[in-house]
């Protein structure tokens, strides 16, 4: 059985948008299936999650999201802050990341991020205001702003595996950077992050490359 629902009618009317649009686009669910539709929880936990799964591979992250998962305390921002560093060590986060994942904590203990004043932030402002967080960059922020407050026109331009997928789909001769990337992105608002969503799934067809999301904790 297929663990994520579809995604819900307005990311439908976007993707049916994009695919009318784009044939590249276009192409990706009749070779790869039926987009699936991946959330990330909001808040805290979310931003957390973004941290594990940076600039390491899915299945890693993974692994280490499942242990983070069975640390008590470790997704809330007080009870992490009352871990000593041994057992984040054991879930599997470098000493950086347990720096970045003490900062994010703090700032949600003191109330400089929160869940709700995210969400009623514009795109720009919520990414400035994560980013300003130590070890929290735009890509990061763009991530959470995806998959756990679902907003329609993000794109991480930052992301590998974005580039990947755009570069196979395209038949370019490399990797665009992100500043071309962010380029070859343009035609696609309003609809930026379903764009993205289906590179990835493009990307996880041709590479057979598991999502970060598709190992669910224990």
């Amino acid at each position: 059985m297929d663990p994520f629902p579809h995604p819900p009618p307005a990311a439908r009317a976007g993707l049916d948008a994009l695919a009318a649009a784009d044939p590249g686009l276009a192409r990706i669910e009749p070779e790869a299936g039926p987009l699936p539709w991946r959330r990330r929880p909001r808040g805290f936990p979310g931003l957390l999650q973004a941290i594990v799964g940076q600039q390491i591979s899915n299945q890693a992250a993974a692994a280490i999201w499942r242990r983070l998962h069975a640390t008590a305390g470790a997704l809330e921002p007080g009870g992490l802050l009352a871990l000593p560093d041994e057992p984040l060590r054991l879930a599997g986060l470098s000493r950086p990341k347990i720096g970045h994942a003490r900062a994010l904590a703090q700032a949600f203990a003191d109330g400089v991020l929160s869940d709700s004043g995210l969400a009623g932030m514009a795109d720009a402002e919520a990414v400035a205001a994560i980013a300003s967080v130590r070890g929290m960059g735009a890509w990061t922020a763009e991530i959470y702003l995806l998959f756990a407050l679902e907003r329609p026109d993000v794109f991480p331009a930052g992301d590998l595996a974005l580039a990947g997928a755009a570069a196979h789909l395209m038949g370019l001769p490399g990797r665009p950077g992100p500043a071309a990337l962010r380029r070859l992105a343009e035609p696609w608002q309003p609809w930026r992050a379903l764009a993205a969503r289906l590179l990835w799934h493009h990307w996880r067809h041709v590479t057979g490359r598991p999502a970060m999301d598709d190992l669910p904790p224990a």
